[in-house]
């Protein structure tokens, strides 16, 4: 099956110069969650307004649901959900009209049930009647999304959809999201909580400074690319590593208490049984001991700050 978004050689130049993406290669698959991360200037919503016709590129192609977004726009766009960062509604339109309105710009015939399904799966029915401007923030956030929805797109771009809301509009968000893919639709999202992207996403690509440099399953990234810690608690402080322990690679925390091993996820462990033999033959003893694996967040850190 082709991918639903097909991105190929894609390039962008301001005419002041400015490099905002280089030959970035993208493929996602019908019916995913793909999570695009990179740190603020990376190019983010860049590619996201190209791929959504805000924004023209400068070079490569881009094909939205099988349509070329320039010389088929319309269908392309047609097939295209766009929740922005940036609230942007009539201040004086009440919920319902705004929504229905949006459906209307993409040529969609009137659907009052439609229209009153998203609200209501947003949380947003009883306010149809109530203008924007009276909607606290995180109502606000919710009709955009509700906007987005309305002409029934199979690919819905979330650009950091909740950033600055509460914790309730989040969760429900999110399940919100999971609905939709259960029904076929394609969600791509930016987000700075990294957090959410290891809970919903099936896929990362990883963005920084223009370029696309990583795409991965998320279970198989975080194998990758992943670090174990193994953290002995040890009955009495070390003032140093002992010359026995050095090809381990230790390191000494909590004033000599603590005595680290940091490994590979994906790497033998005989070799931690080895470790705790030599500790027993050096009598150090540990009373305790507890084991970390790094999150997504550890690993996109550590993607970003790499040396270009």
């Amino acid at each position: 099956m082709p991918p639903i978004i097909d991105i190929r050689n894609l390039g962008k130049t301001y005419e002041s110069g400015f490099v905002a993406l280089q030959d970035v290669n993208l493929q996602i698959h019908a019916g995913e969650i793909f999570a695009l991360l990179g740190p603020n200037g990376a190019g983010k919503t860049t590619l996201i307004s190209i791929v959504c016709g805000i924004v023209n590129a400068s070079s490569g192609t881009v094909f939205a649901d099988g349509h070329d977004i320039r010389s088929d726009w319309r269908a392309a766009r047609e097939a295209i959900g766009l929740v922005p960062q940036e609230i942007s509604t009539d201040a004086f339109e009440t919920v319902l009209h705004t929504v229905s309105f949006s459906r209307g710009l993409f040529g969609r015939p009137p659907d009052r049930g439609h229209i009153e399904k998203v609200l209501r799966e947003l949380s947003l029915w009883d306010k149809k009647d109530a203008r924007i401007r009276t909607l606290s923030g995180g109502m606000k956030r919710r009709v955009m999304i509700a906007k987005a929805l309305s002409h029934e797109p199979r690919i819905l771009f979330l650009d950091e959809p909740t950033a600055g809301v509460d914790v309730e509009l989040r969760r429900d968000m999110w399940q919100m999201v999971r609905g939709l893919q259960a029904t076929g639709v394609t969600i791509i999202l930016t987000t700075h909580y990294i957090e959410e992207a290891e809970e919903m996403a099936e896929r990362i690509g990883v963005i920084n400074k223009g370029r696309i440099i990583l795409v991965e399953e998320k279970t198989r990234l975080m194998q990758q690319l992943g670090k174990k810690q193994l953290t002995l608690h040890l009955q009495h402080a070390l003032p140093s590593i002992p010359p026995a322990l050095a090809r381990f690679g230790l390191e000494l925390k909590a004033g000599g208490l603590d005595l680290v091993h940091t490994f590979d996820a994906q790497e033998d462990r005989s070799h931690i049984a080895e470790l705790l033999r030599q500790l027993a033959a050096l009598g150090i003893e540990f009373k305790d001991l507890q084991t970390e694996q790094s999150s997504l967040e550890d690993i996109f850190v550590n993607l970003v700050h790499q040396p270009a």
